[in-house]
């Protein structure tokens, strides 16, 4: 990732900053200056260089699915989860924070889950981080549940339909 910064404050202020706000989540494992080092204008105190970060990406790599409890996943996450379930039923509540029907099904996907013993419960915020994944996985409308086995899509239920949900999930369990 290459980032053009221009100003007089201070580079690792404005990082700091960001990293309180909430707006930097997680922190670069690596940072080299790239290019001219920095360039100090005759007029103005504007610097400006080049900033190459790479990103520790082993805890994406390390995730892990618990049977009995939901667990969030990403973009990074979510294949590997499924890849490691083999032949296991996973099931994908995508949802977004400010769907209705979405906060309605969610302790109902959680009580699923307590119940089904062999199963993987995985939810998807389909936000801007994870737009990628929702569109390759073909969301149209929020919520809509996924279940997959050996890597594959089986069934889909779209809308907060528990009923046709549980018979998804059945049928995707005896597959």
């Amino acid at each position: 990732m290459a980032l053009q910064v221009y100003g007089a404050v201070p580079r690792t202020s404005m990082v700091q900053n960001y990293a309180l706000q909430g707006l930097i989540t997680k922190q670069p494992s690596m940072v080299s200056v790239a290019g001219e080092a920095m360039k100090r204008k005759e007029r103005g105190l504007s610097t400006s260089f080049r900033v190459k970060a790479s990103l520790d990406t082993t805890a994406a790599a390390a995730a892990v699915a618990e049977v009995g409890q939901v667990t969030e996943v990403t973009y990074e996450t979510f294949w590997p989860i499924v890849k490691a379930a083999g032949d296991k039923t996973v099931v994908l509540d995508m949802y977004t924070q400010w769907c209705g029907p979405c906060k309605i099904m969610a302790p109902k996907f959680q009580k699923l889950s307590e119940k089904y013993d062999d199963v993987i419960f995985l939810k998807l915020d389909c936000n801007h981080e994870n737009k990628p994944l929702a569109k390759e996985l073909g969301i149209k409308v929020v919520p809509t549940f996924k279940i997959l086995k050996d890597n594959k899509i089986v069934k889909e239920v779209t809308g907060a339909k528990m009923d046709d949900l549980v018979v998804a999930i059945e049928n995707a369990r005896s597959i």
